[in-house]
């Protein structure tokens, strides 16, 4: 399917473009809100800015794509495809991120508020300034994601894996990291007031300036409270 077929058909009111083959498509600023994209090829399409409020993009491959500045409010993006994918400063607040594979992908400054990321990939994921405010991670893989000044207040991270991933400077004010794996992780300065952290590894992890107060330290290992 062509850009201009997918955008006339768009306009004429249809809504189901499910496994459509999109690849490389050019879509900046399209307004696709509410389409069905499930199982829909848009590796490599270039998606700065567009509107996909509401979307079905489930098992969808869009794995190199440019979102950039894209609207994914609500969308649904359970299983879907997004390695190396830039989604600098998208908007996924309160999207489906189930499943989602997301290693590698870019998003500085990206708004995931209150998204679904339960046993997401985003292993190696540039997530620095990202805002994860009441986020799910629960079980997610972030190893090695930069989360340098991300916003994690009261994310949910049961049994997530952040082991050599960078937190410098991150709020995570009330998070639940219970049981997580913070092996040889820089928490150095991050703010984990309040933090449920039971049963967690943080063994190797880099804990210099960083705020404790209040937090659950109960089963964590090691750790020493000098």
């Amino acid at each position: 399917m062509t850009k201009e077929e997918l955008l006339q058909q768009y306009a004429e009111g249809k809504r189901d473009f499910s496994g459509a083959d999109l690849s490389g498509a050019g879509l900046s600023g399209a307004n696709l809100t509410g389409a069905n994209l499930i199982g829909a090829n848009l590796s490599g399409a270039g998606l700065y800015g567009a509107n996909l409020t509401g979307a079905n993009l489930s098992r969808a491959d869009i794995s190199g794509a440019n979102l950039t500045g894209a609207n994914l409010t609500g969308a649904n993006l359970t299983g879907a495809n997004l390695t190396g994918a830039g989604l600098y400063e998208a908007d996924l607040s309160g999207a489906n991120l189930t499943g989602a594979n997301l290693s590698g992908a870019g998003l500085y400054g990206a708004n995931l508020t209150g998204a679904n990321l339960i046993g997401a990939d985003l292993s190696g994921a540039n997530l620095i300034g990202a805002n994860l405010t009441g986020a799910n991670l629960t079980g997610a893989n972030l190893t090695g994601a930069n989360l340098t000044g991300a916003n994690l207040t009261g994310a949910k991270l049961y049994g997530a894996s952040l082991s050599a991933a960078n937190l410098y400077g991150a709020g995570l004010y009330g998070a639940k990291l219970y049981g997580a794996s913070l092996y040889g992780a820089d928490l150095s300065r991050a703010n984990l007031s309040g933090a449920d952290i039971t049963g967690a590894n943080l063994t190797g992890a880099n804990l210099i300036g960083a705020n404790l107060s209040g937090a659950n330290l109960s089963g964590v290992l090691g750790y020493k409270n000098d």
